[in-house]
């Protein structure tokens, strides 16, 4: 497995709150974590970091090695960091109203396990299905359009596109919305912050990852091109691809 990320706070923002983390465990599993806070001053980064660097220790020291034990594990885990977060919080009045989003990837031989919260996203990508979003957006927009309320053209530029409906802190609620899929040699998943999804469509992304570049020049190129959009926001890309031996 070959893997590069690349984080960025973007044209505008003073500082990034995004974290991004690669682990490995006992058990030579890995697993992938992307994180974006939220609370603007008020401890976004904090929470980001909280989340990335105490899941990712965890599992640095758990014997995680198969889906069952997985998805049980990443409940407990976020369920976890959800009340240490929260508790920060309201220890520290910098800190309080923190929260950040988080989506995470766990590599198991040819499964890859995926959670979230919030709208950072995972993507799957092969040449021959083209590019798949496998997380579920926790947002407003999102909602309205499982009701028909919107189009998707109208999702793009709507006014209450930031709106996240589950976040890690912030609420008691932090249940994860997990998935299991296969993966293939040469499929690659991505991790990213909306970040870049705000600012570079699906089709742009499929043409990078299409792309026959290192690893390296795809993150870098998906940035830029999120920053020559705007860089409203910070920008995270996380790329890792399954090589001979993943089926």
């Amino acid at each position: 497995m070959k893997y590069a990320y690349l984080s960025d706070k973007g044209q505008v923002r003073k500082t990034n709150q995004d974290y991004v983390g690669i682990f490995k465990n006992d058990s030579n599993s890995i697993l992938t974590i992307v994180a974006d806070g939220v609370g603007g001053n008020r401890g976004g980064d904090v929470a980001s970091e909280m989340a990335v660097s105490h899941i990712g220790y965890l599992f640095e020291t758990s014997d995680v090695n198969n889906v069952k034990d997985a998805k049980d594990w990443l409940v407990r885990q976020l369920a976890l960091e959800n009340h240490k977060i929260l508790q920060a919080s309201k220890h520290y009045k910098n800190l309080n109203g923190m929260g950040t989003t988080i989506v995470l990837a766990l590599f198991l031989g040819g499964k890859v396990v995926v959670a979230n919260l919030g709208d950072s996203r995972c993507y799957l990508f092969n040449p021959q299905i083209g590019l798949k979003q496998l997380s579920t957006d926790h947002s407003l927009v999102n909602e309205l359009l499982k009701m028909g309320k919107i189009t998707p053209e109208e999702a793009q530029n709507h006014p209450d596109k930031n709106v996240i409906t589950k976040t890690l802190g912030i609420s008691d609620q932090a249940e994860a919305e997990i998935k299991v899929f296969d993966v293939h040699e040469n499929d690659e998943i991505l991790l990213c912050t909306d970040g870049l999804t705000n600012f570079v469509s699906d089709e742009m992304i499929k043409n990078v990852l299409l792309s026959t570049v290192e690893l390296e020049q795809k993150v870098s190129q998906l940035v830029e091109m999120a920053n020559q959009g705007g860089g409203y926001d910070n920008i995270t890309t996380l790329i890792v691809q399954m090589e001979t031996g993943a089926d």
